[in-house]
């Protein structure tokens, strides 16, 4: 109470089933069948409440892009309520685009097709790479037009689950009015939601924060070991669960590069490919500057021992990294100089052009006694390459592992396929169209990313 506004969806025209996650709807104990129909599309745009549901709008705060914002809020969505999954789990239902609300600040509150079918396509491909993320029950279309700068375009909302969608900005929005007490009951929940074992706990408030830091270290690990770019680390886009959340312009390298940015509004590269580790600490400490009151009554041993947690995050960070990337590249033991390794390798890629995804699965081919796919990736294969590759034959000598059960590891480990930016711009904008078959063989395809898939050489290309 107080952290929301109840609320519904608007009505619209013509509400229509276009996509039904069927497989995750059966996870969550629904009934696909019930739901692929008209119920369904009533239920997904927000015009009708499920039965015992009282759906509202919830409120936060957020850094956008440095700037304060003291009141965001679902703008455009609803939390239709939680459910109990088939293995005990709570999951939040959530629509986006179902209508204005009291925190729309203007906006009309819709979404358009295009950016809905995005955030289906990229949140199963990261569910299906292993990354923790929302996903996407449902896209279902309007019947009306959403006008945009580009034009007019067909209205959609997307019905998405996730283990919730508390972010740091709910907890700026409290800290903001200096409201102590919500800021304790909302710390208390989040708590009882994602950390249980904290309850009634001596010190919890510090444990937790402590706990956020591990998950999205993790978290952010695993988006730069995929090679992905989330490109809007807005404090109000940074969920307490460790999910990823909100696909707004987003995109997975080709060519690898550290500076690499996708969103036409982030012209200093604030979240940049290489410096989301470092966005992620700035995220952090703004949910430590909500908490100090809880930690701590004394000021001065709240802050150190908050910064303490901030200062450690880049330990947690690089631990993460490196597991994940030992991974990649094959290594089975935990070895002093793997950390240079790693560098040293991306260090080859600088410059060179070299497609991020395809390198490691090259990788692999080189393992197997093959550098040619690898240096054929390079504008100029050069020395550089050659000493690395020398390094790293070297150190996976030293493990007792045959080169094709290696090659096998990685291959399951470095994706094939990833919703490269030329597919999915080809299948949203045939969708758009009315042609949903290339959204639908796109999708099918990430589904099993690191699988080598029949007549699919297209979708593994830059």
């Amino acid at each position: 109470s107080g952290a929301y506004a109840q609320w519904q969806g608007d009505k619209v025209p013509a509400p229509q089933m276009l996509k039904l996650n069927v497989a995750l709807a059966e996870e969550l104990g629904l009934d696909a069948d019930a739901l692929a129909g008209e119920a369904g599309a009533l239920v997904f745009t927000g015009m009708r409440a499920p039965t015992g549901a009282a759906p509202l709008a919830m409120a936060y705060a957020g850094h956008q892009f440095g700037g304060f914002s003291p009141q965001l809020g679902d703008g455009r969505a609803l939390l239709l309520g939680e459910l109990i999954d088939r293995f005990g789990r709570r999951r939040d239902l959530h629509l986006k685009g179902s209508g204005r609300t009291p925190f729309s600040r203007g906006g009309d509150g819709k979404a358009a097709l295009g950016p809905v079918l995005r955030e289906y396509l990229i949140g199963e491909a990261m569910h299906a790479l292993g990354i923790p993320t929302t996903r996407a029950l449902a896209a279902v279309t309007t019947g009306e037009k959403i006008h945009r700068e580009t034009g007019a375009k067909d209205g959609a909302v997307l019905a998405r689950i996730a283990s919730s969608h508390l972010r740091v900005g709910s907890f700026q929005f409290f800290a903001a009015r200096g409201d102590t007490e919500m800021l304790q009951k909302l710390a208390d929940y989040a708590i009882a939601r994602h950390d249980p074992d904290l309850v009634g706990r001596e010190g919890r408030y510090l444990s937790f924060l402590k706990r956020v830091a591990e998950r999205q270290a993790s978290l952010v690990a695993q988006w730069v070991n995929i090679g992905f770019v989330h490109g809007v680390m807005n404090t109000d886009n940074m969920t307490i669960s460790g999910e990823t959340i909100d696909y707004g312009p987003c995109a997975f390298l080709d060519s690898y590069s550290p500076k690499a940015s996708f969103s036409s509004i982030d012209q200093q590269g604030r979240y940049a490919y290489g410096n989301q580790p470092n966005m992620a600490a700035w995220n952090l400490a703004r949910l430590a500057e909500c908490l100090l009151g809880l930690i701590n009554a004394d000021d001065d041993k709240a802050i150190a021992e908050a910064t303490a947690v901030i200062n450690n995050f880049p330990t947690l960070y690089q631990a993460a990294w490196l597991t994940g990337v030992r991974q990649k590249l094959g290594l089975l033991q935990d070895k002093e100089g793997d950390l240079a390794l790693a560098n040293g390798f991306l260090m080859t890629m600088q410059g060179q052009n070299v497609d991020y995804t395809q390198a490691f699965r090259a990788l692999a081919e080189a393992v197997l006694g093959n550098t040619s796919p690898l240096r054929a990736l390079y504008d100029d294969p050069s020395k550089e390459l050659d000493g690395w590759l020398a390094a790293y034959f070297a150190r996976i000598g030293e493990e007792a592992q045959t080169p094709q059960g290696r090659a096998a590891e990685m291959n399951a480990t470095n994706p094939l396929y990833i919703p490269r930016n030329h597919k999915v711009e080809e299948a949203l904008q045939a969708a758009e169209a009315g042609d949903m078959a290339p959204f639908e063989a796109l999708l099918k395809v990430l589904q099993t990313p690191f699988t080598e898939q029949p007549n699919a050489e297209s979708y593994s290309l830059a």
